[in-house]
């Protein structure tokens, strides 16, 4: 979960895309930003460019945590594609920012059917692809349970299970994510608390101030207490939550429940799993990084499989893009498909 919803305005443009039967609400303003509204027949989500005049040449899918959206990374996916064209001019990178199965805009379009797992999240993006008739994604990022969706897509392109037609990213970059099971002792423990209370919690929910209020009152910190009231949305006289509870709580138990170690362990061939830790997260175990450092050591050697590096975010906790957005910038730029 983010811990700032709200992202502040920038001068790069982004343009909302998002699925329903019905018509658009409004009809989209050619003057703000080049946005542009468009049907599509899977999932959610928004795209961003450096230079939206210019055709793009290289695509970056952006998966979020849980009870988050893709709202939460547009100032920092603004700024990764900014600085990718300065470093690069050549190349005008398509960011595209996914609302994941029951979760933001996507919360809103029916028809996903159980289970509600990593998997399945994953296979909703590969038909997003599939139904737009893109080209598949260069490179993959996920935050938290996003990265294990991020890996679950990458698996799953390698071995086929998308078709023929599926390409495997050249780069992976997972964030803040543990790529096997989870358990309390990994950081797991706030998260199963704030899905349990959220599922205690009254129906209808009279307001967004009740909500906050509460949550302070079970002694929930003000920043996550506000985060989660920002998720919220008016409905009639009440408020509504922007995701499917009951089925995030599917997802989360798939997330701690998943093991990717495999895929870590022998990468294909031409791909690089890049995974960062942030130093003052509390989900890695000493076991964790010491697995990571070897393998990432480990395909600084191999040339017969792929490569898997090991970043440590300094100053950051879980939210990466929020606690230290410039070092991650950092990290990721003069890295990115390397």
């Amino acid at each position: 979960m983010a811990r700032r919803a709200l992202e502040a305005s920038s001068s790069l443009s982004s343009r909302l895309l998002f699925s329903s039967t019905i018509a658009p609400l409004s009809k989209p303003n050619p003057s703000s930003l080049h946005d542009s509204i468009r049907h599509v027949q899977t999932l959610a989500y928004e795209e961003i460019q450096a230079s939206p005049d210019k055709p793009f040449n290289r695509t970056a899918f952006v998966f979020h945590g849980l009870l988050g959206s893709g709202r939460n990374w547009r100032t920092f996916s603004r700024s990764l594609a900014s600085e990718l064209q300065k470093r690069s001019p050549e190349n005008e990178w398509r960011m595209v920012l996914v609302d994941l199965r029951n979760h933001g805009r996507s919360a809103e379009i029916k028809g996903f059917e159980p289970p509600h797992n990593i998997s399945s999240a994953a296979k909703d993006v590969a038909n997003l692809v599939k139904s737009q008739n893109w080209a598949w994604p260069d490179v993959v990022i996920g935050h938290s349970m996003g990265g294990k969706v991020a890996l679950d897509f990458t698996n799953s392109c390698a071995h086929g299970d998308y078709g023929q037609s599926a390409v495997l990213p050249k780069q992976l970059w997972v964030l803040d994510s543990v790529p096997g099971d989870v358990n309390s002792d990994d950081g797991s423990d706030e998260v199963e608390k704030v899905l349990h209370t959220l599922k205690s919690l009254p129906s209808p929910l009279t307001s967004r101030k009740w909500v906050v209020d509460h949550m302070l009152s079970l002694g929930f910190s003000k920043a996550l207490s506000e985060w989660i009231g920002s998720n919220l949305k008016k409905s009639g006289e009440t408020v509504k939550w922007s995701f499917d509870l009951d089925a995030a709580i599917d997802m989360f138990t798939s997330y701690r429940e998943t093991n990717y170690w495999p895929l870590l362990e022998h990468p294909p061939k031409g791909l690089e799993i890049a995974v960062v830790q942030a130093e003052n997260s509390d989900r890695w175990q000493p076991r964790i990084l010491q697995k990571l450092e070897a393998l990432s050591k480990k395909g600084q050697i191999s040339h017969e499989e792929g490569k898997v590096s090991f970043h440590v975010l300094p100053s950051a906790g879980h939210w990466v893009h929020v606690d230290n957005p410039k070092g991650l910038l950092e990290i990721m730029t003069p890295n990115f498909q390397s």
